[in-house]
């Protein structure tokens, strides 16, 4: 099976870089019901830090925002690759976008088990749509 690339929508929100907040975050995501395809983390300047969620509901988590009064940001676009683990997948990925001067700007990869991998990728807005052509979504 080759990979399965979707666009998808993703949100942050900001939080103070301390033990618990994470855990806060995505409690309040479990209680309203929320799946996350994916989420990422890191520190900011300020001791702040950055939940990135991709919700497979959009609508569901700006809700549940609303209703734990999490300051989400706008919608964002990004990029979810799912498929077979095979050598090379990484360089294929990245070599679609290189052909096309498409850098990238994050990217989250990861093995699931069970012989399968998967991969946020963040472009660029500007690139957006540009890269998934480049990528056949």
């Amino acid at each position: 099976m080759s990979e399965i690339i979707r666009p998808v929508e993703y949100f942050h929100v900001t939080v103070h870089d301390r033990p618990g907040e994470g855990f806060w975050i995505y409690s309040q995501l479990k209680k309203a019901g929320v799946g996350l395809i994916g989420a990422a983390g890191f520190p900011l300047p300020g001791g702040k830090a950055q939940l990135s969620l991709i919700p497979e509901d959009p609508k569901a988590l700006l809700a549940a925002a609303e209703n734990c009064e999490c300051d989400l940001s706008a919608a964002k676009r990004a990029f979810v690759i799912q498929g077979d683990a095979r050598v090379g997948s990484l360089a294929d990925v990245y070599g679609r976008l290189e052909r096309v001067g498409i850098g990238v700007v994050a990217a989250h990869a990861v093995g699931a088990g069970d012989g399968r991998w998967g991969m946020m990728l963040w472009v660029k807005p500007a690139d957006y749509d540009r890269a998934g052509k480049a990528l056949g979504v």
